[in-house]
């Protein structure tokens, strides 16, 4: 923020100072030019608390007119080691409102996959009626948590674009058409919840039906149309989730539908969220267990989490022990089956 809106280089000038050098100019020299605005954008959990997160960057896009100061991409690993931020997203105007809707748009362009992040709740807060009259101290967040974390809700045509993506279709699946010589081909794709039926009319065009409502969706110019609007969304898929960005982000976990053992654990298993070491574990096979009760403790990013039984249940199989360090999804411990 402080090069954005003096021109200088602050990496250089500290550079140059450990070389011995003087500082190139004094603060009498300095000249403050527009606002700027920094947004930080992190692995975290916004509405577990603001707790960090990790997970690999299956995708991660920054849009032009922003500058993202970055150390990592796509394929990298947000470990528990190390500071889970992801970028600095800086915009600059000629007044304070032009900086601010410059980040507003910076913010909702751009994209990532593969971990939680607090890319949202930055959105929201850029949104916000008071932050942009400059009404800022320390309890607004506080005051106004539920509207800064309200998780926007996919409509039809979001859900539709979701679909694409999971039958293959996000490009157009010009190569799928033509497998039915009297109907369209129709395929159903599952994610999370939700089931959709997909019909290929052409290629570039399709018909997609969920719970009833039908959205006819066509690839124009490059472009999704759904039900005659531009979408102005991209669709990315990544290993086991497809992605609907733009404007705001949506994430669909794919469901195998022949997959019933996943399906039928019930909350049996409990997993760790994250790497990190365990700390303690309070169970032991046969042990009678009850919903919320806790089974263990993992420590990860400097904090402990302690991990609750999903449902009632007894208590099969420990599979892990204190001090041992995990991978994020492993199964620590398991319920016997419900009858």
């Amino acid at each position: 923020v402080t090069e954005a809106i003096t021109g200088i280089d602050l990496v250089e000038w500290q550079l140059r100072v450990a070389s011995g050098e003087p500082l190139p100019a004094a603060q009498a020299d300095l000249t403050i030019t527009g606002h700027a605005f920094e947004a930080r954008l992190y692995a975290e959990d916004v509405p577990a608390g603001f707790l960090p997160a990790t997970g690999t960057l299956t995708h991660l896009h920054f849009p032009e007119g922003a500058r993202a100061d970055t150390g990592v991409r796509p394929g990298d690993t947000i470990s528990p080691w190390y500071d889970p931020m992801i970028a600095k997203i800086i915009t600059r105007g000629a007044t304070r409102a032009i900086a601010l809707s410059k980040l507003r748009a910076a913010l909702e362009d751009t994209e990532v996959a593969g971990s939680v992040t607090n890319l949202s709740f930055l959105a929201a807060l850029s949104r916000h009626e008071g932050f942009a009259r400059g009404e800022v101290d320390t309890g607004l967040i506080g005051r106004d948590i539920d509207a800064l974390t309200a998780a926007a809700a996919p409509d039809l045509a979001v859900q539709a674009l979701a679909a694409l993506g999971a039958a293959g279709l996000a490009d157009g699946g010009g190569a799928l058409t033509g497998f039915a010589l009297w109907s369209p081909l129709l395929r159903t794709v599952a994610l999370d919840g939700l089931t959709a039926g997909v019909e290929v009319l052409a290629p570039g065009h399709a018909r997609v039906t969920i719970d009833g409502a039908v959205a006819d969706c066509r690839l124009i110019a490059g472009g999704w149309w759904v039900n005659g609007r531009p979408s102005g969304a991209r669709i990315v898929l990544t290993p086991g989730r497809v992605s609907v960005f733009g404007p705001g982000a949506f994430h669909f976990d794919l469901t195998d539908p022949l997959d019933r053992a996943t399906q039928a654990a019930g909350g049996g298993l409990t997993l760790s969220p994250m790497p990190g070491l365990v700390k303690a574990v309070f169970v032991t096979a046969g042990q009678a267990v009850a919903a919320g009760d806790r089974l263990a403790v993992l420590e990860a990013m400097k904090m402990e989490h302690t991990l609750t039984a999903a449902r009632d249940g007894t208590v099969a199989e420990v599979l892990a022990e204190a001090g041992s360090q995990v991978e994020a999804g492993v199964a620590l411990i398991r319920l016997e089956e419900e009858e």
